[in-house]
């Protein structure tokens, strides 16, 4: 089963009298499959943040489709098993790390004993069980988008949507966090992300899909993708020097043995500057 589905959902935002309309997300077409984490990139103003919003139903689609677990997105059932971390979460600053939990905890129905253990069991899992009754105005940013993603998975939701996550991390609290979304991956959680922090996406993700200007350029498998299609490299074994220059056939000639043939891979942030210069909407756009 898919956890997200979308058929040609678009978004036009009215920008105001006679000045026509913006044109958000055209006609995208979204898999992502249920225990995978897939990342979502894009430059500013490529959709990304619009495509959370339409999936949650904070925003109205302009046209098209989609469903949560196979439930249409306009209905309220399609979020109960969702956990959401905006890019920049609002919190009660005077709340502690206990006292917050609490909170949305009790707004998703939780109470009593059921409800204290599980806030001890996120505050454990997000590295914030020495800070459990600290207030949230003595968080660091790293500690609070922390307390974010706990509170996104107060509910022990199937799939969480994260926007950011990292953002205004130092690279330790994005290490955590990173680390954090692997440990979600291991518990079956299906994780849709977008982040700018390309090397942080190619160390989690399985699939990536790059927008730009609210379209789909590239999609596809993260360790297919950063492959670079242009060379090849041979690992060659026991080859002596005078046969370093021969091609496959020659190594074997040699003595030597072709261990493996592959093409060596590139970077995710390169593919990602790559895909955005191929694309001349972009280019024209940025220029």
């Amino acid at each position: 089963m898919d956890a997200i589905r979308t058929e040609n959902l678009t978004k036009k935002y009215a920008l105001g009298w006679r000045r026509g309309k913006l044109l958000a997300l055209e006609r995208l077409n979204l898999r992502v499959h249920e225990g995978e984490v897939y990342g979502l990139l894009g430059p500013n103003g490529s959709g990304k943040s619009t495509t959370l919003k339409l999936i949650l139903g904070l925003v109205t689609r302009t046209e098209g489709e989609a469903w949560i677990f196979d439930v249409p997105c306009d209905q309220v059932a399609s979020r109960l098993h969702v956990g959401f971390l905006p890019e920049n979460p609002y919190f009660y600053r005077y709340l502690t790390g206990v006292e917050t939990l609490e909170f949305y905890g009790r707004l998703c129905g939780m109470r009593g004993a059921a409800l204290q253990k599980r806030i001890d069991a996120l505050l454990e899992l997000v590295g914030l069980a020495r800070a459990r009754d600290r207030r949230l105005a003595g968080y660091s940013k790293g500690m609070l988008q922390r307390i974010g993603l706990a509170q996104a998975l107060v509910h022990d939701p199937k799939l969480l949507l994260l926007d950011e996550p990292t953002a205004g991390v130092d690279p330790i609290g994005s290490r955590d966090i990173r680390d954090l979304i692997l440990r979600l991956k291991q518990m079956g959680k299906t994780v849709l992300l977008c982040s700018h922090l390309l090397a942080q996406v190619q160390d989690v993700c399985d699939r990536i899909g790059i927008l730009n200007l609210g379209q789909m350029i590239l999609e596809g498998d993260v360790r297919t993708l950063i492959r670079d299609q242009r060379r090849l490299s041979f690992t060659v074994q026991n080859l002596p020097a005078e046969g370093q220059a021969r091609v496959e056939e020659a190594v074997r000639a040699a003595g030597g043995q072709v261990i493996a043939v592959e093409h060596p891979q590139t970077t995710l942030e390169s593919l990602f500057l790559d895909a955005l210069r191929k694309d001349e909407r972009g280019m024209r756009q940025h220029d």
